[in-house]
């Protein structure tokens, strides 16, 4: 994987870690974890498109 893919996937999973922990601490907020879906469909679009 090139060097954006590998930084766009830390950035998806350190996302879900964020999200996680705000989601145990004070409440689901929908927005946020939209945000992270909408995050990694971008990686996996990216993933996608360098495999081809």
């Amino acid at each position: 994987m090139p060097g954006s893919t590998k930084t766009m996937g830390a950035l998806t999973v350190g996302g879900l870690v964020m999200v996680t922990a705000y989601t145990v601490a004070l409440g689901s907020n929908g927005w946020l974890w939209f945000g992270w879906v909408v995050l990694g469909l971008i990686t996996l679009g990216m993933v996608a498109s360098r495999s081809t």
